[in-house]
């Protein structure tokens, strides 16, 4: 059994892959105590084959897990970076080895299940957009803040809005509320500006493009976009499945 695990911000997520076996589970990063949190989460899992992991959280939670790992299974992970090429996916940018580790393994994620050009929609507490061409080239993307971001900004930057006013209901449009301006402004315009993204994309890439939508926050995302999209929530698990395939 091989563990993956997408090491984020504000989440852990991982899956149990073999042969005929796929059980992947997420938890927040709420907790304080890292070692805590994955004797709950983790305290039932086998000490696994191989472990493949890509993280963009900070050096002392990615240290506690690795050090949890050594106590538990006497294991070190294999941690993914990105490559210049891999698996079919060509880095476009311009030093490969500084773009993101779970937007690589999005991208080969994505290279398993397409080969037509794809752009990959991960909706964390950053969000990216990723364009990927018909022959594997991975051409670039942008990243701005991620829905809370957004709404943490508004109360950072503004003396009229609280903390409890980025608890709004995102169906009430036009909104009635601060609460509910600040929950349907920041979706909607986040919505807004990664439909912009897919269409200048499409300029490229044609009309055969398939997106991929991804991360925490993706079915708030995927449910405003007005196209066709498919949901993929493990796509950065799956990329990393492929990795660990190949090795």
């Amino acid at each position: 059994m091989n563990l993956l695990i997408d090491l984020g911000n504000s989440r852990l997520k991982w899956a149990q892959q073999a042969l005929g076996l796929w059980r992947a589970d997420a938890a927040t990063l709420a907790e304080k105590d890292m070692t805590a949190l994955l004797d709950r989460v983790w305290k039932k899992i086998p000490a696994p084959q191989k472990i493949m992991l890509c993280s963009v959280t900070r050096p002392p939670i990615l240290h506690a897990l690795e050090e949890w790992m050594r106590a538990h299974w006497s294991m070190k992970p294999q941690v993914i970076k990105a490559q210049a090429e891999q698996l079919g996916v060509k880095n476009g940018y311009d030093k490969p080895e500084t773009l993101g580790a779970d937007r690589w393994a999005a991208l080969i994620g994505a290279r398993g299940l397409t080969v037509s050009a794809a752009c990959v929609v991960d909706c964390g507490t950053a969000v990216t957009v990723d364009a990927l061409s018909a022959e594997g080239e991975f051409l670039g993307g942008v990243i701005f803040p991620g829905l809370r971001l957004l709404r943490d900004s508004l109360v950072q930057g503004t003396a009229g809005i609280d903390s409890h006013d980025v608890l709004g209901n995102t169906k009430n449009f036009p909104a009635r509320s601060t609460a509910d301006g600040v929950a349907a402004g920041s979706l909607l315009g986040l919505t807004g500006a990664v439909e912009r993204l897919i269409h200048e994309y499409r300029q490229t890439l044609g009309d055969a493009m398939q997106i991929f939508v991804t991360g925490g926050d993706a079915p708030q995302i995927a449910e405003r976009l007005h196209m066709p999209v498919t949901l993929e929530p493990d796509l950065v698990l799956k990329g990393l499945a492929r990795i660990a395939d190949s090795l």
